[in-house]
């Protein structure tokens, strides 16, 4: 197996035959490379076509949208005199979403951009609560200034490419209306020239002259799709830049998304130790108790019930027993003493051979010492139980200044699942991505079918931030 500093991928072979990649020359011989033949095949390639769908759908909806902004805006600022323009632009602007969502699509589906869509609009309760978020809505306002743009971009510059585009089209194919339609034109002397086009004194009237000029036309075809992706860049970017999600709405639909982990890993945590003490401890506890009443029973009725003692004091010490189990799984002791320690004893416990080693400059916090131990002790324990390995090795090591990187390997037969191919929170790999999610931290699985199997939990020193 080789190791790259890029991401890990989980690769399983579901076939049982090698996967063979063939280089595109070989595949494609005939497809050639070079700026010249790029040139002569950008007018038949689906991407010109694509892009060019764009700009007529871009200039029909830029229409479209102008109209909207200018009576939605003009008249909510007109009826705002009268308090029910204010709801209305909100509306207005409210809308702005469902043109991004639109020209999203059409970026995806013609442009090819990877656009990701910004978090739903958080309304706040009430009437005013609604007002108040729709204004301060940042997707709506950026998508409206989309639209502004899209005045410009789409309505204005658009129109003046689709006419060069549909001037340069007609120009290639001039000669089949020339010689249909027969097409006359009167100079100043009244002389008729049978001709579709006059440049200055100079007339298309002859067969060569007709054939030049779409020449012409056919060699600024070529030049077309090259003024098509220029226009669809720029689209592009602007798609990217307005409408699509920000940093910003990353970030917050991250801590989103770990603050729901957090809370479904802390309430799996007290339905397990609710389980446990209902199931096991408190079940002894009725026992010890039914015990010592039937000794006291026994003992006013001047029998032996020595018995009894002995099995209620029995039960007494595997209830403790029991209690220090259920201790150990929401803090383990050995963790007083530092990871390392604690990890120490987790693997001597493990019933494969672990080679450990442990080395951070400085010790992470109290909840990032849990999850690694935590995370490691599940690990292990399905190298145990699924991988079939006779060795393991276990390491604690820095990422980076403020990080540090948990890595279980073994030597087993590999093909385990992904984080993301289980959906129950707090099981498996995807319960571990889950709590290192809620620390702003990430999980990488590499398993390929036949092994090893590297499991990367990368976590912060202080927690989230």
């Amino acid at each position: 197996m080789t190791e790259t500093s890029a991401g890990p991928t989980l690769v399983v072979d579901v076939t049982g035959e090698p996967t063979v990649v063939l280089d595109a020359a070989q595949e494609r011989p005939w497809r050639r490379t070079g700026p010249v033949a790029a040139v002569l095949r950008a007018p038949f390639e689906a991407r010109t076509w694509k892009e060019l769908a764009y700009l007529v759908l871009s200039f029909v909806l830029g229409c479209v949208a102008v109209c909207y902004l200018f009576f939605g805006f003009g008249g909510g600022l007109y009826m705002s005199i009268f308090l029910i323009g204010i709801p209305l632009l909100a509306a207005v602007l409210l809308g702005g979403r469902a043109w991004g969502r639109i020209y999203r699509f059409l970026a995806r589906g013609l442009l090819g951009a990877r656009v990701e869509s910004p978090p739903d609009f958080a309304r706040s309760s009430g009437f005013l609560g609604f007002l108040k978020s729709a204004f301060a809505d940042r997707p709506s306002w950026r998508a409206v200034l989309f639209l502004l743009a899209q005045s410009v971009l789409g309505v204005a510059v658009g129109y003046v490419v689709l006419v060069v585009i549909a001037m340069v089209g007609f120009t290639a194919l001039s000669p089949i209306p020339w010689a249909l339609l027969d097409p006359v034109q009167v100079d100043d002397n009244g002389v008729e020239h049978h001709s579709l086009a006059q440049f200055g004194t100079f007339y298309i009237d002859t067969w060569p002259r007709a054939l030049a000029l779409s020449g012409i036309g056919i060699l600024l075809c070529f030049a077309l799709p090259w003024l098509i992706r220029a226009l669809c860049w720029v689209h592009r970017m602007l798609t990217v830049h307005l409408l699509a999600a920000t940093p910003r709405d990353r970030q917050m639909a991250e801590l989103q998304a770990s603050r729901r982990a957090a809370v479904d890993d802390a309430t799996a945590t007290l339905s397990r130790v609710e389980r446990d003490l209902h199931d096991g401890t408190q079940a002894r506890l009725v026992t010890i108790a039914m015990a010592l009443g039937r000794a006291e029973e026994r003992l006013a009725a001047g029998g032996d019930a020595r018995d009894l003692i002995a099995d209620a004091r029995a039960n007494s010490k595997e209830a403790l027993t029991e209690l220090r189990e259920l201790v150990r799984g929401i803090h383990p002791p050995a963790l007083e003493l530092g990871l390392g320690p604690a990890l120490e004893t987790l693997t001597a416990r493990c019933a494969v051979p672990v080679d450990l080693r442990v080395q951070i400059p400085r010790r992470p916090s109290p909840a990032i010492e849990a999850i690694a131990y935590f995370s490691v002790a599940e690990l292990l324990t399905n190298v145990v139980k699924h991988a079939h390995a006779n060795r393991a090795t276990v390491s604690v090591l820095p990422d980076s200044v403020r990080s540090i990187a948990v890595t279980v390997r073994d030597n087993g037969i590999g093909g385990a699942p992904g984080p993301g191919t289980r959906t129950v929170t707090g099981s498996g790999l995807a319960g571990l991505a889950a709590r290192a999610l809620a620390v702003d931290g990430t999980l990488t699985v590499d398993s390929p079918a036949g092994g090893p199997t590297v499991v990367t939990m990368i976590l912060p020193n202080e927690g989230p931030r």
